[in-house]
């Protein structure tokens, strides 16, 4: 049980590490400054719990787009505005895995097309 529950926490750090991410990149007055303490203050809390070996596509890549943030913050010569568009289009892409599996019901399934065949 012990092993669940360090996973558990593990994956919710990952997940409100996205989170605290996402909601500073769609910030419709991002300022780069502010998005740099924010992640700094999100990776000391992350820090704080063991990582745990993931399984799954989708949290693999929370624990790749945390990589990838830290990485982005320290190389200082790369352009601001370069790193919010490609940390952005990163986190969007990984909101899109962890909905991949949802869909939305045919309304009228059976009324449907027929071509005769």
């Amino acid at each position: 049980m012990k092993d669940k529950e360090a996973r558990v926490k593990y994956i919710r750090a990952l997940e409100r590490f996205l989170g605290s991410c996402i909601s500073a990149l769609k910030n419709e007055n991002f300022d780069y400054a502010l998005f740099v303490k924010r992640v700094e203050k999100s990776l000391k809390t992350l820090q704080k719990v063991e990582p745990i070996h993931l399984d799954s596509t989708y949290t693999n890549g929370l624990q790749n787009y945390a990589n990838l943030v830290a990485q982005s913050i320290l190389s200082e010569d790369s352009d601001p505005q370069e790193i919010h568009r490609k940390l952005l289009k990163e986190a969007n892409l990984l909101e899109k895995e962890k909905y991949r599996g949802s869909y939305k019901k045919e309304k009228h399934k059976a009324q449907g097309f027929n071509d005769g065949y």
